[in-house]
């Protein structure tokens, strides 16, 4: 059944969206490539802290989440334990020296970018091989948030015989492009800034509100608990913990947090906060959002089991929020509210997809077609290139959500994860390195990021597959392929470094400049 409330809600919220993006693009027309792929470094800290939050909580945190913590219990938390470490110290690590280190070298505006100035190098090699992952690892990413998108739209607007799940697919693709293309950077931000915050109170109107409800008037659904559904741990089928699989699990969990730093849609915000006050706000908020963000996610799956008249079944288990709010906001106008709190799925899957987005084409502008194809382009081409990106890698990013909805793959958490694996085991290690590490060499940097990304592809298909509906090569280990990608990516670009020629004087005087720069 069509809800005309639901509608409306949707519809102001994509007018809203896409008017973000006519703005920016009308107030910073004809700035640059700077101004469109970095915001001019001109973003402050409340902009940049739940930008780079909302960028990083996709569709899946209101999904594919609270989804595995109702069917599997609290041993799915640890996801959350590592995500909140992860991002805690990626903001006071990694955040202050990153936005430092990319002005003093060449004020790069991408991470390709940054680490060949950082090694003063020209050649292309590590620019290409960055490239490469970017657009491979966008479009899965990208496609997972699509593919949410297209989800939501054949639950709220079921039409018999019409495929409302390809045309949403198709409406959320247009709408992001539009913003995105117009507006750059700015239109990014502001936007992911509007749906950080739409998310942020979504979870946390909707588990209290629920959890009222249930303490007032009791359980509606009267079905048990699953045994065990508080344990941290895993347990088998003969009711005991299974060692390993309880290993495997809180190892996995942690891992979720490396991906913080080398994300590129993620540690690119924190190139562009203005100035070292505005990077101490976004510090502390970003950190406070990502817990909230989190722990409520939790809190909706644990309520929701008793909350919900009819138990989920597990095809639907990644409709969870969706269904909790069309229950609590199900009579007259109160639908508006309804779909204005689910309109916060669509803000998590397109506050992602629109930073990947722009992250990749940055990469395919600056560093493949200024540095291999055209090496004299102005300012203006890259610009241009770079707006072309755009719209090719979102009709690919389509085409790939399109194909894995037809071939009925249907968990949206295994496309997440393998994403943020490949970038994380690829470009975290180098990141930490480069900026941590006073001898380490463009040689290993180098190694660093193809080894990481190769053994996160390896891992997958060799030992986890069966996480994401396939059957793995050799057997199913339950670990995280980012686990063993980042810890060799880690030992090949420290190995790789020691046994090759040293820095250049030049680079670790650049090194040293950025260490002993209080700003």
């Amino acid at each position: 059944m069509i809800n005309v409330y639901e509608i409306i809600a949707f519809v102001l919220y994509f007018v809203g969206m896409t008017g973000i993006g006519v703005f920016f693009f009308i107030k910073s027309k004809d700035k640059g490539e700077k101004d469109y792929f970095l915001g001019g470094r001109e973003m402050g800290g409340w902009v940049s802290a739940l930008s780079a939050g909302a960028s990083d909580m996709s569709a899946w945190v209101l999904m594919g989440l609270p989804g595995a913590i109702y069917f599997a219990g609290l041993n799915q938390i640890w996801i959350s334990i590592g995500l909140i470490i992860g991002t805690v110290l990626a903001w006071f690590l990694i955040a202050p020296k990153l936005r430092r280190y990319s002005v003093k070298a060449g004020d790069a505006i991408t991470v390709p970018e940054f680490l060949s100035n950082r090694f003063k190098t020209k050649s292309p090699v590590l620019r290409v091989a960055c490239a490469v992952v970017f657009v491979i690892g966008y479009l899965v990413y990208a496609a997972s948030s699509v593919y949410a998108c297209g989800n939501l739209f054949a639950m709220l607007i079921p039409v018999e015989g019409v495929d409302m799940k390809t045309i949403g697919m198709i409406v959320f693709t247009i709408i992001i492009l539009a913003y995105t293309l117009l507006g750059g950077f700015k239109a990014v931000c502001w936007t992911d800034f509007f749906q950080g915050m739409l998310m942020l109170a979504a979870l946390m109107v909707v588990p209290i509100i629920c959890s009222i409800f249930v303490g007032a008037n009791g359980a509606q659904n009267n079905s048990a608990m699953p045994e065990h559904f508080f344990s941290l741990l895993i347990y088998g089928s003969n009711g005991e913990v299974s060692v390993w699989g309880s290993i495997a699990n809180i190892l996995t969990g942690l891992g979720w947090g490396l991906g913080y730093f080398g994300m590129p849609h993620i540690v690119v915000r924190y190139m562009a906060i203005k100035s070292k006050n505005e990077m101490k706000k976004s510090q502390i908020i970003g950190s406070i959002w990502t817990f909230l963000i989190l722990t409520m996610t939790t809190v909706l799956a644990i309520v929701a089991r008793t909350y919900l008249a009819t138990p989920l079944q597990s095809g639907e288990k990644e409709l969870i929020f969706a269904k909790v709010v069309r229950q609590m906001f199900a009579i007259g106008p109160l639908a508006l509210l309804g779909g204005i709190l689910i309109a916060a799925i669509l803000a998590a899957a397109m506050s992602t997809a629109d930073s990947q987005l722009l992250a990749s084409s940055s990469a395919f502008a600056s560093d493949f077609y200024k540095t291999v194809v055209n090496k004299k382009a102005s300012d203006e081409k890259v610009l241009k290139v770079g707006r072309y990106a755009v719209v090719s890698i979102t009709i690919f990013a389509f085409a790939l959500a399109l194909l894995v909805y037809k071939l009925n793959i249907t968990n949206l958490m295994g496309l997440v994860s393998a994403a943020w694996s490949i970038f994380g085991a690829a470009f975290g290690p180098v990141m930490v390195l480069s900026l941590f590490w006073r001898k380490f060499n463009y040689k290993g940097a180098v190694t660093s990021i193809i080894s990481g990304f190769i053994i996160s592809i390896l891992w997958l298909a060799l030992f986890n597959a069966e996480y994401y509906g396939f059957t793995s090569i050799i057997a199913n280990t339950g670990l995280y392929e980012i686990v063993p990608a980042f810890l060799i990516s880690i030992v090949a670009g420290v190995v790789v470094t020691f046994t090759t020629k040293a820095p250049e004087k030049e680079v670790i005087e650049l090194f040293d400049s950025v260490a002993n720069d209080e700003e």
